[in-house]
């Protein structure tokens, strides 16, 4: 079977829709349509951010009909295998991930522009400690 990642509201709930989930139990849906109807899904937890901003991240397993995008899936059948509570702290987390993953080309182009490598070193300084302080620091870089 094929493990895959979707976006979860408080209380394991769609975005859209009224399913409720429950870790292990197999949700299905005779049928499916993309962005309409079935089970949807993405690769990559990034991926499903980008349709659904919810509060908890679910891995998922999926078997049976689908179709697919490329950056995501609607499936027939799906269960959660594992979920996670999403905090500002993963997505600032994220963030710097991806900022610091194009740093390097933004300098050689931009050498002098030291405000996306202020603002990386910012949100670094929250995380380590999230005040109030350091959060307006990291907001106005």
């Amino acid at each position: 079977m094929k493990t895959l990642y979707k976006f979860l509201r408080t209380d394991l709930k769609s975005n859209s829709g009224d399913c409720k989930w429950k870790v292990g139990e197999w949700k299905k849906e005779e049928k499916i349509d993309m962005c309409e109807c079935g089970f949807h899904a993405s690769k990559t937890p990034l991926q499903a951010m980008g349709y659904v901003s919810g509060e908890i991240l679910a891995l998922v397993e999926v078997k049976g009909k689908n179709e697919k995008q490329k950056d995501k899936e609607v499936w027939s059948e799906m269960r959660i295998i594992k979920a996670w509570n999403w905090t500002k702290s993963d997505s600032v987390s994220l963030s710097i991930f991806a900022a610091e993953l194009c740093l390097e080309n933004f300098e050689k182009v931009f050498p002098n522009d030291k405000r996306p490598r202020e603002a990386i070193e910012a949100a670094k300084n929250w995380l380590a400690e999230p005040t109030t302080e350091n959060e307006s620091v990291a907001v106005a870089v």
